[in-house]
């Protein structure tokens, strides 16, 4: 298995890899406006030029900033519900500590059976230090990962975040939680992916993981 969220005596340093970073940002073309000509018609009639050739200035500027305030009032609807979800994933997370150091945060509670010790569980996570680089992701891979809990398959942190204990509730199918791991439960003085004098997790790091868990295996 290849994760980061191996512990230490099981992980292959070769094998961590920086993960790419995606623009979330999308391009909108620009809005183009197509020229309405009015052209009047040299036409004989007993009816007065000026009512033949004369458009109302007004007019036409009133229609011209309706369809522009429907562009605008269009555009705004599509991206907020963008932006209404990009600010519900930033939302604040109080974390609680535990005794053992470990600190969590519920973002979604799941349901159904939580997960027995033992047991081939997925699982999805996002893994940063401290100062919040991002260092591993499964969902830049497209797979989560699949390991078994509670028997030292994964870093220590892991295995309590996710199967509770300690002050901490289990995980449910469907739930998210933030972790907040200190060094002596995820990779301790060692540090982990060190290759040449540099680690890709360096000694003594707290270590940061949002965790969805996804369910049996």
């Amino acid at each position: 298995m290849n994760s980061l969220a191996f512990s230490v005596g099981t992980v292959n340093p070769r094998k961590f890899s920086t993960p790419k970073t995606r623009s979330l940002i999308k391009d909108f073309d620009s809005t183009k406006t197509s020229n309405i000509s009015f052209s009047s018609q040299s036409k004989n009639s007993t009816s007065p030029p000026a009512t033949q050739q004369n458009v109302n200035p007004t007019l036409l500027g009133r229609r011209e900033a309706l369809g522009f305030g429907f562009c605008f009032g269009l555009l705004e609807a599509l991206l907020q519900p963008e932006a209404s979800a990009a600010a519900a994933n930033a939302a604040p997370c109080e974390l609680t500590v535990t005794p053992s150091g470990l600190a969590f945060c519920d973002k979604v509670v799941g349901t159904g059976p939580e997960a027995i010790k033992g047991q081939l569980i997925k699982a999805h996570y996002v893994g940063k230090l401290e100062n919040g680089k991002v260092f591993d992701s499964s969902y830049n891979r497209g797979k989560p990962l699949t390991f078994r809990v509670g028997v030292g398959e994964v870093i220590k942190g892991w295995d309590q975040g996710i199967l509770g204990g300690d002050g901490v509730p289990p995980m449910l199918p469907g739930g998210k939680r933030t972790l907040k791991l200190p060094p002596e439960l995820a990779y301790g003085i060692r540090g982990a992916g060190c290759k040449g004098g540099s680690c890709v997790i360096p000694p003594d790091s707290v270590l940061l993981f949002d965790v969805e868990f996804v369910g049996k295996a």
